[in-house]
């Protein structure tokens, strides 16, 4: 039975030097620190011989996330340049992010069967490879408790989506069934 790995990255760190809630709004990059974060898990992706032979990057249109994704690809596409495959570029999943709607009048329960509907799409797509999604904690960590438990609904102080951390999804490529979930933290030291 083939699998799709789907990776879901949370971007690293924004500059945000007046607090505030920013959520959907552009204009928000990284921070240095965010960036050095974006670059240890794209560093952590690279040397990872299953992780780095994913099919296809693709990230949220805001600032924070193309950046963190850039920086991955930055360290992903000179491992494929070694193995003598092509470079990869960025995907871009704006019609499923559904940018111009204000998140604090969205449920969890849409947002969750929004990123839903993108990985379902992309299981088909992508049936036996993996491919890497760069968003938000939201959308992450909803998705994620819908599929643990049923429902999207949660304490929002209860998330286990770190910045620049890696939830990782595999589904059987034919039902679109979760095999499993995984989650890592590869810039959890960066300062």
């Amino acid at each position: 039975m083939p699998t799709t790995t789907i990776h879901f990255i949370r971007h690293g760190k924004v500059y945000n030097p007046d607090h505030l809630l920013y959520e959907r709004l552009p204009g928000f990059h990284l921070s240095d620190r965010g960036m050095r974060m974006a670059q240890a898990t794209g560093a952590y992706i690279a040397a990872d011989p299953k992780l780095n032979t994913v099919a296809a990057v693709y990230s949220s249109p805001l600032e924070r996330t193309c950046e963190t994704a850039g920086a991955i690809l930055d360290a992903l596409n000179p491992v494929r340049a070694g193995r003598g495959e092509e470079p990869l570029e960025l995907g871009n999943w704006k019609l499923v992010l559904n940018l111009w709607k204000p998140s604090w009048g969205e449920s969890y329960r849409h947002i969750a069967e929004r990123v839903g509907a993108f990985a379902n799409e992309k299981i088909r797509e992508y049936a036996g490879r993996q491919i890497i999604v760069v968003s938000h904690e939201s959308p992450i960590w909803s998705y994620r408790h819908l599929l643990e438990t049923g429902h999207p609904e949660h304490w929002m102080f209860l998330r286990k989506t770190a910045l620049a951390s890696i939830t990782s999804i595999t589904y059987d490529s034919d039902t679109g069934k979760v095999m499993s979930i995984t989650y890592a933290d590869p810039a959890a030291q960066v300062e």
